[in-house]
């Protein structure tokens, strides 16, 4: 069955059907989060695909951006891109010259990565479309629902450390 019948049903104030597994996928969590997070992502991708960056990009940009110069491994765990993918990943943002490598002043041998004067032009023309995009995302949410479904959001982000990696 389509999300779309699900609604409808839901709408209707059907029961769900009977499949004997007593599941209901479009109540699981990781469903609903992953629901809303993909066609958000998606429609953000699009949006920006003019600006020549992509969503990985942006999250390097914006994490850089918020954060300031950041080694590698830090940089993998805020952006949630797999190390390997995200040096791939940044060695194209050097050479068009979005990202910068520098060495850390504490550990010469440690590399930290910054936004480069191109790379901050490309953030800060992002940012307001970014705030656009979460500002849709949390309409008809009062400012202490959206901070409580933020805190929520990171709470169960936090539980997660107790899977197996």
């Amino acid at each position: 069955m389509s999300a779309a019948s699900g609604s409808a049903r839901k709408r209707r104030g059907a029961a769900p059907p009977d499949t004997g597994v007593g599941f209901d996928l479009a109540g699981f969590l990781p469903y609903l989060i992953n629901r809303a997070g993909v066609r958000l992502a998606t429609a953000f991708a699009r949006e920006i695909a003019p600006l020549d960056v992509t969503l990985q990009e942006w999250r390097v940009l914006a994490a850089l951006a918020a954060d300031g110069p950041q080694r590698l491994s830090d940089l993998a765990g805020l952006t949630s891109i797999d190390i390997s993918t995200l040096s791939r990943l940044v060695d194209r943002m050097v050479a068009r010259d979005l990202v910068a490598r520098g060495r850390s002043d504490g550990d010469r041998r440690a590399v930290r990565l910054a936004l480069s004067a191109k790379g901050g032009r490309a953030a800060r023309s992002i940012i307001p479309l970014a705030h656009h995009y979460e500002r849709t995302a949390l309409a008809g949410f009062d400012a202490a629902e959206a901070e409580a479904l933020r805190a929520m959001l990171r709470r169960v982000y936090m539980n997660l450390d107790a899977l197996p990696r």
